[in-house]
């Protein structure tokens, strides 16, 4: 191991990213030295902590601390904790990495992967595939919300304890916000509302394939296991009175929450067979969700955005994911676009 080393940056090193200043010189340091050197602050310039991205200028100073000499056998890595993820699954989790920072990880969570095992979700899903997330951290990452099964979008995973804790604190005050998109069966009325139904659990099923029913305000006091949800809804675009594009804001997290309270309204989302929104016709006043030619059977109903303060920056941040691809396929059938509309229909402005 070589001492602790002070090295003066050079004039024809200026605005050289400081992790390829490190490797020109000790081309033996991976980039995961590097990152670890960083967040745990022995890599300084001037004095400051430093990431690995930091641009560096002539004359400061590097302080850079005791490395291995060059063929001696690296440590052997720990054993991350958690399954073994194969590696088309790895670089399917990867890719649907929207952002990330040292404290947080958002995900575009695809339709059909479960959040989480359960009962009849099988062995596959995201909190089991996050040893793929580590990015050079011992420990995975941490989901701190949930999103359906079928649902996709914006999901997302905490890098340390710290940053869960604060992350759930954020979901339980409600001062997080999700805006959902969904095709629906025909076309709401009126064409922004709120939907302030109870929910209780329908029995007869485990898990996720639990329906959950829709009570009346008036009853949900007087109606055992019932719990107030409340969703409010806009309408973005219609195809005639055939179906509708809506933006949806979960007010409470109840499960099935968005899509028992469509159904209930009489406009189930579009491929929900629990709900309705499979059939050719169905009892609310929307028309028969199952849409025909080729339009997907899938559901359709997408985690669009999330708003949130930075638990460690207190910076207000909004992450974005795209349609997924048979809800992509179903608004270019129809010709809704995306960019045609606000990324909030509820605020103000709007």
């Amino acid at each position: 191991m070589s001492a602790v080393q002070t090295i003066m940056v050079g004039d024809d090193d200026a605005e050289m990213r400081l992790d390829r200043w490190l490797k020109k010189r000790f081309p033996h340091l991976s980039q995961i030295a590097i990152e670890k050197m960083c967040r745990k602050g022995e890599l300084r310039v001037d004095g400051g902590r430093v990431k690995a991205a930091t641009r560096i200028a002539p004359g400061q100073q590097v302080r850079v601390p005791p490395l291995p000499e060059p063929g001696d056998a690296p440590a052997r890595p720990e054993r991350p904790l958690g399954p073994r993820v194969s590696d088309s699954d790895e670089q399917m989790i990867q890719a649907a990495v929207l952002w990330k920072d040292e404290h947080i990880i958002a995900l575009n969570k695809p339709p059909g992967l479960p959040s989480q095992g359960g009962s009849g979700l099988g062995g596959r899903h995201v909190d089991g595939l996050t040893t793929a997330l580590l990015f050079g951290y011992k420990e995975r990452p941490k989901l701190v919300h949930r999103l359906d099964k079928d649902t996709s979008g914006v999901l997302l995973l905490a890098r340390t304890d710290r940053v869960a804790r604060a992350l759930s604190e954020a979901f339980r005050d409600k001062t997080t916000r999700k805006i959902y998109w969904a095709a629906v069966a025909g076309v709401p009325h009126p064409r922004m509302g709120t939907i302030r139904y109870g929910l209780v659990k329908g029995g007869g099923g485990r898990g996720d394939n639990e329906k959950m029913i829709a009570v009346h305000p008036r009853d949900i006091d007087k109606t055992e296991g019932a719990k107030r949800a409340t969703t409010d809804y806009a309408v973005l675009d219609a195809l005639a009175t055939r179906a509708s594009w809506c933006a949806l804001v979960p007010i409470t997290g109840r499960t099935h929450q968005l899509r028992a309270h469509m159904a209930e309204l009489g406009h189930p989302i579009v491929g929900d067979g629990k709900y309705g929104g499979s059939g050719q016709e169905n009892l609310g006043d929307g028309w028969g969700a199952q849409l025909g030619g080729e339009i997907s059977k899938k559901l359709h109903l997408h985690a669009r955005s999330i708003s949130f303060d930075h638990p460690i920056t207190k910076k207000r941040m909004t992450v974005t994911a795209p349609l997924p691809e048979h809800m992509a396929r179903t608004w270019k059938s129809v010709g809704w676009h995306e960019n045609d509309v606000p990324d909030d229909p509820f605020a103000d402005d709007a």
